[in-house]
């Protein structure tokens, strides 16, 4: 699947460069106001915050929110008491695209994080040119080198990192790494796409424990949300299980006992 993803974005940046260039992009940068603290925002004092992510489907399930309105998801988000958001802007396999960041960027204050699969220095332009506050960067796809690359790059746009990890091997690679990033354990093994809480129980003793920490994947309930937060993680990444909901706002307050 990680295969297919990465061939067909590989496919989508080709065409994009030729529409838009990385100076062209820097161009548009330059107009833009500063970005919003991304990580200051999800690292609170003995509280678990909250990145709400908006998706509108999966490679594993398809399309998992019918009516699917970015702009209004994010005022749910930030109503119901959000820190930051994910969107996922993925076009071919998660149905996302950057639009949807625009538009969430336009309806609300909080910090936007940008998922999709970074490899390049032109993504990093392209995240901060269409408003995104921070950029996911994935550990398995990036080799050390190109990780220091882009997030000293993110670093001199100002956007906040969230470098992701789900195993021990992808955990030693990123620790040694000098710049500030949150750290994301993902549940997820994106090979398999299958979901095991367990890989957070076994990478997080070995975090240091001054690292900002972020749980993706996997999350269904506040049993979980209080797990956690008992554990010491800063920040857990949830949109499924917001995406699945009627009541978005009322999921929410059960989901983080709020």
């Amino acid at each position: 699947m990680i295969k297919k993803i990465i061939a067909k974005k590989k496919e989508r940046l080709a065409v994009l460069r030729q529409q838009q260039t990385e100076e062209a992009l820097k161009e548009r940068i330059s107009r833009l106001p500063p970005t919003r603290p991304f990580i200051d925002s999800i690292n609170k004092p003995r509280v678990i915050s909250l990145i709400a992510e908006i998706k509108k489907a999966t490679p594993a399930e398809g399309i998992i929110r019918q009516d699917f309105n970015p702009q209004e998801i994010a005022k749910i988000y930030q109503e119901a008491g959000a820190q930051a958001i994910s969107v996922l802007t993925e076009e071919d396999f998660f149905l996302g695209s950057n639009e949807h960041l625009t538009q969430v960027r336009q309806a609300v204050d909080l910090p936007i994080l940008r998922k999709d699969f970074i490899f390049e220095a032109y993504q990093v332009y392209e995240t901060r040119a269409i408003g995104a506050d921070a950029i996911l960067l994935i550990a398995d796809l990036l080799t050390k080198e190109k990780l220091t690359e882009l997030l000293n790059l993110s670093k001199d746009l100002g956007l906040g990192c969230l470098v992701e990890v789900h195993t021990e091997k992808e955990l030693k690679k990123i620790l040694t790494l000098k710049l500030p990033f949150a750290l994301g354990i993902n549940n997820r093994n994106l090979h398999t796409l299958e979901v095991d809480l367990k890989t957070t129980e076994r990478l997080y003793p070995l975090i240091p424990k001054d690292r900002v920490v972020v749980v993706e994947s996997g999350i269904k309930n506040y049993q979980d949300v209080l797990f956690l937060k008992i554990l010491g993680v800063n920040a857990i990444l949830v949109g499924r299980a917001f995406m699945q909901a009627q009541d978005i706002k009322k999921k929410i307050e059960e989901l983080m006992g709020w």
